[in-house]
Order: structure tokens, then sequence, then C-alpha cells
């Protein structure tokens, strides 16, 4: 699997750059290098709902998106509740700031301008899109997103509302814990084999009744699943457990952590 993509600097922040990135395509995984946070939020946490102070965070939202040479408001996030849901949007709006509460776990857009953001400390960043339809789409993952098929939603919603071509779908997953640190239980097994996810395939019991999950696998798989050609599915390998260096850990850290961002934007 390796980690193809290169830490790349970007102004003030440094962050994982895909390979397959065309011109005029911004995407990536920022890295919590940067930021003026304090610990345990050091330094370039960009939740907005964690217990950092919001001057912080606000005020490395603006490092992060002037980096890019975009103001603050460009920046579209919601409040991501491990569900389904996803926000489509396919026509201008001037004004993102009503779709921070929306409680949604995707967003799908045609519209250039603005950059779509997925938080994450743990949970896998995937990011998709169409360069030539000018399509993009930022998923957050965690094993109830899996299990319930969130990725193949979205790219249903590129291929039929956007009309892309299956076979012209990229797609990044960034960094999330490694399945050497994942240990699950059998309310999460239930789910898997009541929903989706390749279960058998993901999981690698340790003890009874515990599981180690390849969460990373999952997606690849779903991609695959739905249509994606393997070598237009690309992952980045680091755990964000074992680097404490790079990327915020809400596992490794027991929760008093910040968020990095998986993030695209359309040319």
């Amino acid at each position: 699997m390796g980690l193809a993509m290169k830490l790349v600097r970007q102004g003030k922040i440094s962050y994982l750059k895909p390979t397959t990135v065309g011109e005029g395509l911004v995407a990536g995984f920022s890295t919590r290098n940067g930021g003026t946070s304090r610990a345990p939020y050091h330094s370039l946490n960009l939740g907005l709902h964690t217990e950092d102070q919001l001057v912080n965070v606000e005020g490395n939202r603006s490092t992060f998106t002037r980096s890019f040479d975009l103001q603050p408001h460009q920046l579209l996030t919601v409040k991501q509740v491990h569900g389904r849901d996803l926000l489509l949007i396919d026509e201008p709006n001037p004004d993102l700031s009503h779709f921070l509460s929306l409680e949604v776990d995707a967003i799908v857009t045609n519209q250039p301008g603005f950059m779509l953001g997925i938080l994450v400390a743990d949970c896998f960043p995937v990011l998709l899109w169409d360069q030539q339809a000018r399509v993009a789409a930022a998923v957050h993952v965690g094993w109830r997103g899996a299990a319930s098929g969130i990725l193949a939603q979205v790219v249903e919603t590129m291929v039929e509302h956007f009309g892309c071509p299956i076979d012209k779908l990229q797609a990044a997953v960034g960094p999330g814990i490694g399945a050497h640190k994942y240990e699950v239980d059998r309310p999460v097994r239930d789910a898997f084999r009541q929903g989706s996810g390749f279960w058998n395939e993901i999981a690698a019991e340790v003890s009874l009744g515990h599981w180690q999950l390849d969460l990373a696998l999952s997606c690849r798989l779903q991609l695959e699943q739905a249509g994606l050609k393997p070598h237009r599915v690309e992952l980045v390998a680091e755990c964000t457990c074992c680097h404490p260096e790079l990327f915020f850990s809400y596992r490794r850290d027991k929760g008093e952590t910040g968020r990095q961002l998986g993030f695209i934007k359309l040319p």
C-alpha cells in the first residue's frame, strides 16, 4: 500500500497531497503542524467541536485557508454525526455559514470557489473527484459510515446526479487509525454483518468477541465495489495513532485532541 502521497509545504502549513491530483484541483490531508493551539491541541487544530479555545481554532482555520489564497468563509465544514446522509450542492451558495450545523457526513458538489472539508482524528477522510466533469466529494468514514455504505452512496450521487463516468472517478483515502491499533467488539461486528463494509475481509479476531478492524481496506474495497478502478484509489498507509508528530488521534489521546482535515476544492 505504502505512503505514495507526498508531504507538501503550503504557506504556513503542511499536508499530504495525493499523487493523482491534476492541475487546478486542490486536495489533500492536513497535518497538525503550522497552527497556534496549545497542548493537547497543538498546533493546527481545525476542529470547531473540540474543547480548544475558539479563537485558536478560528486562527488556525484562517492560517489554513490563507495558505491556499482563500478566506476562512470559503472553507465548508459540517456537523459530522457518523451517519450516511450527504449534502449535495449543485448551485451557487454565496453564504456557506448555514451549513455549519447541518448533520451530514459527506459533501458533494460541482461548484467552484470554496473548499470542502472533513474533520477527523482516527476516522478516515475520503476524497473523490472527476476533474474533467468538475465534481468533487469529501466523506467522513468511521466504522458506522463504513458499515452503512456511505461511500457507495456518494459514488452513486456523483454518477447519477452529476453524470460522472465511473471510470473517470479518482479517490484518495487519507490517514486514519491502523488495524493494529483499532480493536472493536460484537456491536461493531453486528453492524457490519447487517450492512456492508466487507467484514470478513477487514476483521481479524484477536480474542473472544474482539477484532482488529482495517477501515482503510474497507474503504478501498467499497470504492472498488462501487466501480472505481483499483489504480484510481490511493491510500495513505500511515496510522494516525502511531504518528503523534503528524496527526491527532482520538484513541491515542483518550478523546482530548484536535482534528485534521481532508479537503478538496474544484478549479
